[in-house]
């Protein structure tokens, strides 16, 4: 996080615009630049059926979903309403 004369500086995020393959292009680079692009490629770990997570396994999967959370929000920043009203599936950064 960036600081100017002891403000704080948020990075800017790009509205989506119609140019898809030049907004993707950034969107990676924002994600890959907040460690978050994993989650875009593999979506949040889960839980086996009939198998009980140890301690560390649900840790990770607590983490990953608000990572996911955090990453929506990017999302949703990012793409106008009109463009969101489109999407069928907003549960996760990987449906979306």
């Amino acid at each position: 996080m960036a600081t100017e004369g002891g403000i704080f500086v948020q990075p800017a995020i790009l509205k989506f615009d119609g140019h898809y393959d030049y907004w993707a292009m950034l969107m990676e680079n924002f994600l890959r630049s907040k460690e978050n692009w994993p989650l875009v490629e593999t979506g949040i770990l889960t839980i086996v059926d009939g198998v009980e997570p140890t301690e560390a396994q649900r840790k990770a999967i607590e983490d990953q979903r608000l990572k996911d959370l955090k990453v929506q929000n990017y999302l949703f920043q990012a793409i106008d309403r009109t463009i969101m009203k489109t999407i069928i599936d907003k549960e996760s950064l990987k449906s979306i």
